[in-house]
């Protein structure tokens, strides 16, 4: 089984940014794609990126559409990140990375999840 652990949650000013880390290690690390949601308490736990492991391709749900970016390391094949700009109040929520062993998809069907890291946003 694939360890994930992210890193990089805070406290953040509305409109600055932050950049989230996902680690993998352990297991055979070899995903169809890697996914990041996010949950508040209370609520479900939402898609917010989504990138496919061969070809690169990535998906964002529309609210963070312009404002964040998912992307690989150019050379470490264990890490993603989530590079979150214009944040704002409502981002504020626990953050968590996935894999996905087989296929694709913005819903919560992945293999192996992080812990979460938190993220706050303030205006």
């Amino acid at each position: 089984q694939v360890h994930l652990v992210e890193s990089g949650g805070g406290l953040v000013q509305a409109g600055g940014s932050l950049r989230l880390s996902c680690e993998a290690s352990g297991g055979t690390f070899s995903p169809s794609a890697m996914g990041w949601f996010r949950q508040v308490a209370g609520k479900e736990r939402e898609f917010v990126a989504s990138s496919r492991w061969s070809g690169g391709t990535t998906y964002y749900a529309d609210f963070v559409k312009g404002r964040f970016t998912i992307s690989r390391h150019s050379a470490k094949t264990t890490a993603v990140y989530l590079q979150m700009n214009r944040l704002q109040a409502g981002d504020t929520a626990v953050y968590y990375c996935a894999c996905k062993v087989s296929g694709w998809s913005r819903g919560p069907e992945y293999d192996d999840w992080g812990q979460g890291t938190q993220v706050n946003g303030y205006s």
